[in-house]
Parts: structure tokens; sequence; C-alpha cells
């Protein structure tokens, strides 16, 4: 199980994140956050003043900039052009456009590749929305998780507030149920779950009881073929 691949799919704010990242955890594997990559994306577009609707500026912007994404102390810290960027990503400004950039389908082809190579040894955990589907189709086990849109909202607001940051309950709402529109509507690897992943409904459970069900479901049941 040593070359495993995980992938953990899902919408905004089920949960995704945190439950990769502590499976990984668990079970020795190297956590990669995708979603970083396309936050960190993002807040280099709005730092360059770009359109995230100009496919052409959003992947010139890709492929000069130096994206960086690092382990400590089983937490990730996202670095472009050598600059931390970890909380800078989690700012509304980016969550409000990441869907947008990330949406174009030269910028997900290219991010693709660079997450097939990521994960190409093998033992990782990789969350997102597109694992299962496009970057790790022959992933060992595929997982998607979901919850309903009041749920996320909740758990996306109490995380804002912990953080010191403000919070609209209301408008994250409409965002998280627009992400999920725009996500699932884009042309290329739109947000879907794999045929053979396995979905939880994570609504009412807690991180640690979703971790204990996706590592009870690794250590005992056969992978995908």
């Amino acid at each position: 199980m040593t070359r495993a691949n995980i992938a953990i799919d899902g919408p905004a704010g089920a949960g995704k994140s945190t439950v990769a990242k502590k499976l990984a955890a668990e079970l020795g594997f190297t956590y990669i956050d995708t979603g970083a990559m396309y936050r960190a994306l993002t807040w280099k577009v709005l730092q360059e003043q770009a359109d995230p609707e100009n496919e052409q500026a959003v992947l010139d912007i890709l492929q000069n900039m130096q994206l960086g994404l690092d382990m400590k102390n089983s937490s990730v810290f996202v670095t472009v052009d050598r600059v931390d960027v970890t909380d800078a990503i989690r700012e509304q400004d980016v969550t409000s456009l990441v869907s947008y950039t990330a949406r174009h389908a030269r910028i997900r082809t290219e991010m693709v590749e660079k997450q097939k190579e990521l994960a190409a040894s093998g033992g990782t955990v990789m969350d997102g929305r597109d694992i299962g589907t496009a970057v790790l189709p022959d992933a060992s086990y595929k997982f998607f998780l979901n919850a309903t849109v009041e749920e996320r909202a909740k758990r996306r607001h109490a995380e804002q507030l912990s953080k010191g940051m403000d919070s609209d309950l209301t408008k994250l709402r409409y965002e998280i149920a627009e992400r999920d529109r725009i996500d699932s509507e884009r042309e290329t690897a739109p947000l879907k779950k794999a045929d053979d992943a396995i979905e939880v409904d994570t609504t009412a459970m807690t991180i640690d009881q979703v971790v204990a069900f996706l590592l009870d479901r690794v250590k005992g049941v056969e992978p995908n073929e």
C-alpha cells in the first residue's frame, strides 16, 4: 500500500483538505493540496491586477510564477515567488475568484500535469474537485465528500471567525452555491463524482469520524482496479 494514491474530491466546504491532511498523517503519506495551487494562482492574478476571465493572461501568470508547497509539522505552507502566501490565499477576495481562474481549460491542463508529477511516485493523498476523474483516474482509493450547502456555509463561517476574519453567513451560502454551479458546469474537468468513488455525506459527521471511516476503507477494502 506504500505506493497507493488516494483521491478525495468534493465541493467547497465538505472538509476535503482537513480530512486529506489527517488521513495522510495517519498513513504516513504525502498530502498534496491542489486547492492551494489554484488559490495561489488566483492570489497572483489579483496581485497583478489581471482579468481572471482572460485565460491567456492567467496562463501567462501561471507559467511565470514560482509555486511552492511545503509540509511542516503537518501543516501546508504555500509560497509564490518565494513569498509566503499561506494565509493570504484563504482571504475572501481569493475565495470569491478562485473558481473563475480554475475553470479555464488551459489552466486546468497545466495544473493537472503538475499534480500528476507530484503523485508519480505514489504514497500520496490528494484532494480537489477532479482528482478521481481527471488527475488520478487510476488512484487506488477514491472518495467523494459532500455536505449540504447550509452545513458547508456554517463551517466556513466558523473557520473565518476563528481566524479573526469578517464573515457573513448569508453571503457564504450564496458564494458556496455559486462555486458549486461554476465547478460543476465548467467544460474542462468539472466537479463530478468518479463512478468508482465512495461517496461520504459529512453533514452530520465530525472530521475525526470522516477520517476514521476513510481509514477503515483503505485498510479493509480492496482498492479499485
